[in-house]
């Protein structure tokens, strides 16, 4: 399980357009202590389903066969987007395609805002996925 993918019942699925940080990497936090940058994102994942009534509807497969999904989580009535709260906490980030471009505009948005504030791991240093995705991708192709 990571901070945008989980099983449920044998079946794994996965936040669609949404980029947890990586397992394994670190989040200094202003005092210099190391966390595990990944595990961050997890627990506002498991936060998010543990307080919230979440449902998914499974949007595609993905090359690992993991099932894409957008969730909702309700709150009072309401009813908010999974990503959109992951990422406007400051707790997830905008996945890209190959090229780099953001795969859904207002989670582009929604992370900026967050950066913006300094919110969730944006109050912390470290290195956002997307880069080191893009440049793993990049090292494989050469």
């Amino acid at each position: 399980m990571t901070g945008d993918t989980w099983r449920d019942r044998g079946k794994l699925y996965r936040l669609y357009g949404v980029q947890s940080c990586l397992r394994g990497t670190v989040a200094l936090d202003a005092n210099g202590k190391k966390l595990d940058c990944g595990n961050i994102s997890l627990a506002h994942l498991a936060a998010l389903f543990s307080t919230a009534a979440v449902t998914c509807q499974p949007i595609a497969l993905a090359l690992d066969k993991a099932t894409f999904a957008v969730c909702g989580a309700e709150f009072d009535g309401n009813t908010i987007d999974v990503g959109t709260a992951l990422i406007a906490a400051g707790y997830a980030f905008a996945a890209t395609d190959q090229k780099g471009n953001a795969v859904s505009a207002n989670y582009l948005v929604a992370e900026l805002n967050a950066k913006m504030k300094a919110d969730g791991l944006w109050a912390r240093k470290f290195q956002h996925p997307i880069e080191l995705l893009l440049r793993r991708a990049g090292e494989r192709k050469q």
